[in-house]
């Protein structure tokens, strides 16, 4: 699957390229793998600038240097709270993009009663650019639910990146 997934990233990576644009990526549920998935390109050091997975509050605070209580009122795996994140990440790390996924990938209950199989993504670019969506595939497969919800914000990541240069 990492190679379905890579070759979707390269879509998007050969976009960041030609632009000579940056990105900073936040993991959650996927684990890394839309990370690992851009970073599967070779030459990915001319777009990737880093990111981090996020999986707790602490976690959180680390990885986006937020201010205490920024985030409050957000909810975990909604669009909103995906945007948020794709734009603390992108301001953090100084990228022309950022992307963020926020999700219950399965296999044991949210701690927030997230129902398994839900990933909200987010996309923030240059100019106020902002797009994401939601992925349900209403399973509770969690390696199954990773690699589909990584391959929705590769799918955002790229078909965003096209839609932002053919206003």
């Amino acid at each position: 699957m990492l190679d379905a997934l890579a070759a979707i990233a390269a879509e998007a990576g050969t976009l960041l390229k030609a632009r000579k644009q940056t990105i900073a990526v936040v993991d959650g549920s996927t684990g890394g793998l839309i990370s690992a998935s851009l970073l599967a390109i070779p030459g990915a050091s001319a777009f990737y600038l880093g990111g981090g997975v996020i999986y707790t509050l602490k976690g959180r605070r680390i990885v986006l240097g937020h201010e205490p209580g920024s985030l409050r009122g957000f909810t975990s795996a909604t669009e909103g709270y995906a945007l948020a994140q794709a734009r603390l990440i992108r301001e953090r790390y100084g990228a022309d993009w950022g992307i963020a996924e926020t999700g219950a990938s399965g296999g044991s209950a949210h701690p927030l009663g997230v129902a398994s199989g839900t990933s909200a993504i987010g996309v923030v670019g240059p100019e106020g650019f902002e797009a994401s969506t939601l992925v349900v595939t209403e399973s509770n497969d969690r390696l199954e639910n990773m690699q589909m919800f990584t391959q929705g914000a590769l799918l955002l990541l790229r078909d965003t990146l096209i839609a932002q240069s053919h206003p």
